[in-house]
């Protein structure tokens, strides 16, 4: 019996044991560069999310995209928020007939009528469709489409007023509007050209003040019987020229694009009828020496004002102002007014009782405020040094609003709910990480879609007071399990004058302490942007991770100015891009060395945009890093967009030692370390003569680099094949020479 005994153990044993190889084995595979890039072979390390999730206006059921299953074809279905139960939304077939039957081909029709998305009208019973410069609307579940728009030019901007009736576009940077019933049309502004600009936004306005890829400059009054809308003067703005050298015939882009110093569009604001009339123009007068900028414009929630944000050209000050629409006068409702800058945040929030919520920065922390229509302050609602990060949701029977903030953690996003006196702060998001959240109408449900740095995004139900209502996708990603990964960290670095700076660090798998392994640093550096998160980053991530399987220490730092920590960290830098972002960054490396397990001497920087600055300024600034590999650079201020330089770094007639001082083309001589310079060729934002510049100076300086540019690709490398190659450029070049 003891025989046996042993012996059916040991056949117990055999399991256990091939159990356990298996498992080692398979956490024990490498990344590459093709399974995180490879357009036609990378892996999905972050999984698969629902699709085209959008809150219907009943508060209890939403719209999500179906893909193809069975051979069936992909369909937007309406879904049962607490059950989970769907039908379509609409039926494809009646909408793919009749579009066909309005003049779209059969191929384009499938294809519209099988879209994840859709621009419904406010009572979500028809949808408008923006295809071939030409307008069509679609009663759902029709036999026919109706085609708004015969015109050869261009429509953009369309959009459905409140009550449904009409639709507004702009064509020929003129503003129209058409009604739905009868096809008839008219203009409501004449004067568009190439430099003047009715109800769309031009390239500076967009990128800076409205959110980028958001041209539209016009607006809707409640009752659907007025519209507000910026009128942009570009005649005096000088154009910048990008040429895309792939094809035979070269491609031409001209674009007005005013640089530091330079001259801003001119603008102005206008209300007119739909039905059409004369334009009642709000006299800015008072303004004009200001060189203004008007980032903001709604409608009060009675329609008898429009309520507007209007700030000085280097946005010192910022006005919220209510003008009259039929006399266009108005009054200054709220002024705000720093040492530094005053950015623009968002628009008042109106409620029922007329009052309204306010976002404001000027204690240097992010809060709402609770004011009067006359600009009386009534209460400061939240307060505390931490800072709301946006409004999500109000609930005015319960005197609720819930919005996301930093109150628990500045590296992570959480929801919170407080009553408007102040009273009840409640953090409803428990779990570790960040959140973002996404209400019904009613706010009486939401979405979650919540990551943290190791799990990619996850979406959840929840009810308003935080109680789980239904798991809708939890994207077990288990392919992550078999790549062996090391664990990010989180931790603390204090600088010299005892601020307290994020981290994140990875360490190699199978980290080894007695060993010393260089460390390649990631950064942004730029104002209010933090890099060091609690979240899901995606293939940048992962990149990250496979560059630690080579024996490297990931390191990211946030400076001050970057942190997140309340624009009260951010002032700092005002008038003066680099040398205190460099430091508080030296800071961060001073404490990484001094960990037994760091080579000092060999550490490497890397990024892109505000990051490709930071890195190229801290290789002609400092002797700390063995290499650096800049993206997207701005060499010199000068070189940049007015609105986001001017407010940080001032006019540079006001403020010429601080362009002097954080140009890195002017630092060229002093290169330190090997430098990898990449840049897009039809870059619109950061224009590639930044890089061209740097590379000028450099080789006047005498001094060596690589170069690599990507044809036909802008601000970010988006081209699935040349992202593979750009990172696996990046990490041939760590590989080679870090």
């Amino acid at each position: 019996m003891p025989n046996v005994r042993r012996a059916t153990i040991a056949l117990y044993a055999i399991p256990v044991i091939l159990l356990l190889q298996s498992l080692a084995l398979a956490q024990d595979k490498l990344l590459t560069v093709d399974a995180i890039y490879d357009p036609d072979n990378a892996i999905k390390f972050g999984g698969t999310l629902p699709r085209g999730l959008h809150w219907l206006q009943d508060g209890q059921h939403y719209l999500e995209f179906k893909p193809p299953a069975s051979g069936a074809k992909p369909q937007l279905c309406k879904v049962e928020a607490m059950t989970g139960a769907s039908v379509p939304f609409y039926d494809a077939a009646k909408m793919e007939s009749a579009l066909g039957r309005a003049g779209i081909s059969a191929e384009e029709a499938g294809k519209l009528a099988r879209r994840e998305t859709y621009h419904m009208n406010p009572a979500e019973t028809a949808v408008l469709i923006n295809h071939g410069d030409h307008l069509y609307y679609y009663a759902l579940n029709n036999d026919s489409a109706v085609r708004l728009t015969s015109d050869p030019a261009h429509e953009v901007g369309e959009e459905f007023s409140p009550d449904g009736a009409w639709v507004s576009f702009v064509s020929g940077n003129n503003l129209f509007v058409v009604d739905i019933a009868g096809q008839n049309r008219h203009a409501l502004t004449t004067d568009g050209t190439d430099k003047i600009l009715n109800g769309r936004l031009n390239w500076v306005y967009q990128e800076e003040l409205y959110g980028r890829g958001n041209f539209q400059g016009y607006w809707w009054s409640p009752d659907s019987a007025k519209i507000t809308f910026l009128r942009l003067d570009e005649t005096a703005v000088p154009t910048f020229t990008i040429v895309d050298d792939i094809p035979y015939e070269q491609k031409v882009e001209i674009t007005p694009y005013p640089k530091a110093g330079d001259p801003n569009p001119s603008v102005k604001l206008g209300i007119v009828a739909a039905a059409g009339g004369n334009i009642t123009w709000v006299d800015l007068g008072q303004y004009e020496k200001a060189e203004p900028l008007i980032p903001r414009v709604a409608w009060t929630a009675d329609c008898s004002k429009v309520a507007f944000q209007i700030q000085d050209r280097e946005q010192t000050w910022l006005d919220l102002d209510f003008a009259d629409p039929a006399t266009g006068k108005f009054a200054t409702i709220i002024h705000e007014k720093t040492d530094a800058w005053v950015e623009v945040i968002d628009n008042p929030e109106w409620l029922s009782n007329g009052t309204f919520l306010w976002q404001s920065e000027r204690t240097g922390w992010r809060h709402l405020y609770l004011y009067s229509m006359d600009g009386k302050l009534i209460r400061q609602v939240t307060d505390g040094k931490w800072e709301v990060r946006g409004i999500e949701a109000l609930d005015q029977t319960n005197s609720t609003v819930y919005f996301v903030g930093t109150e628990h953690s500045p590296i992570s996003s959480n929801l919170y709910r407080i009553k408007l006196d102040g009273t009840g702060l409640t953090r409803l998001t428990r779990q570790e990480g960040t959140h973002r959240p996404d209400f019904n109408p009613p706010a009486t449900l939401y979405f979650d879609n919540w990551s943290d740095a190791t799990t990619p995004n996850q979406v959840r139900l929840y009810n308003s007071d935080g109680r789980l209502a239904r798991v809708i996708a939890d994207n077990k990603v288990t392919v992550l399990g078999e790549y062996k990964l090391g664990k990010p960290e989180f931790l603390q670095v204090k600088t010299r004058d005892g601020f307290v700076m994020e981290a994140q660090m990875i360490k190699p798998p199978g980290f080894d302490p007695s060993r010393r392994y260089p460390v390649l640093c990631f950064t942004y550096s730029g104002p209010h942007n933090p890099s060091v998160r609690n979240a899901w980053e995606g293939q940048s991530y992962m990149w990250h991770q496979m560059i630690a399987q080579h024996g490297y220490i990931i390191w990211i730092c946030d400076n001050r100015t970057a942190s997140g920590k309340g624009v009260v960290s951010t002032w700092p830098v005002f008038h003066n891009f680099g040398e205190l972002e460099l430091r508080d960054l030296e800071d961060g490396l001073s404490w990484l060395k001094s960990q037994p397990y760091v080579d000092g001497s060999r550490i490497g920087l890397w990024g892109w945009s505000f990051g490709g600055f930071m890195t190229s300024y801290a290789l002609t600034h400092s002797k700390s890093f063995k290499i650096g590999m800049a993206g997207g650079t701005v060499s010199d201020w000068r070189n940049y967009d007015s609105i986001y330089t001017e407010r940080y770094m001032g006019l540079p007639k006001n403020n010429p030692q601080g362009y002097e001082r954080s140009s890195v083309r002017r630092a060229a001589p002093g290169l330190s370390g090997k430098l990898l310079l990449m840049h897009g060729m039809i870059d619109d934002n950061v224009h590639m003569a930044n890089t061209t510049q740097l590379v000028y100076a450099l080789q006047n300086a005498g001094k060596e680099f690589q170069l690599m540019l990507y044809p036909k690709s802008r601000h970010a490398v988006r081209d699935p094949l040349l992202v593979k190659h750009l990172r696996q450029t990046m990490a041939d070049f760590v590989l080679k020479n870090l």
